[in-house]
């Protein structure tokens, strides 16, 4: 029963954190959403960027 207890917790509190989110949340007014889509927007820029980055890095680092 450990090892079930061990896995099922987790789930279950992810589980009730989710649905806690889900109620909390709002939608963001005029003031908040650029703030919220500059910021994603940044995420998203350095994401791409060390999707490119980290390959190019590797040639470079393992050639030499």
């Amino acid at each position: 029963m450990d090892v079930v207890d061990s896995v099922v917790d987790p789930l279950r509190e992810f589980a009730k954190d989710s649905i806690r989110l889900i109620k909390r949340r709002h939608k963001p007014n005029r003031k908040e959403f650029p703030k919220v889509a500059a910021r994603t927007a940044t995420g998203f820029v350095g994401f791409f960027f060390k999707l490119i980055f980290i390959p190019i890095n590797n040639i470079i680092v393992g050639s030499g």
